[in-house]
């Protein structure tokens, strides 16, 4: 089972699932971050999940592309070791900033924005 809990804070949003990514959660996972792709600043907080199948990453992927594609920016916020290894394995943080936790991810799309 996967919850999704979604809270603003300040000038971004927080997408937090709780449980696993796989691919009898995905759908759940795809639908809400289609529904925050028009959001300007997106943290993704990977924090209550313990395990992402190919079937989460891919949503994972597709939610930061369609973000991307709105104008939005994303960053993800990870602590878990098995997930970090996971995301430096495939290259995913190659193509999106994942940062220890919420506040850096925040930091790092703060960043982004002043840079551009």
């Amino acid at each position: 089972m996967l919850d999704i809990r979604i809270d603003e804070a300040g000038d971004y949003t927080v997408c937090r699932p709780h449980g696993e990514l796989d691919a009898f959660t995905v759908s759940q996972f795809r639908e809400s971050l289609a529904e925050l792709s028009t959001r300007s600043r997106l943290v993704i907080d990977l924090s209550e999940v313990p395990f992402i199948d190919s079937a989460g990453l891919g949503a994972l992927i597709g939610g930061i592309r369609r973000t991307r594609e709105q104008g939005g920016d994303v960053a993800v916020a990870c602590n878990r070791a098995t997930l970090i290894r996971l995301l430096r394995t495939t290259g995913f943080d190659r193509i999106v900033t994942v940062a220890d936790n919420v506040d850096e991810a925040a930091n790092a799309l703060s960043a982004a924005k002043a840079n551009q």
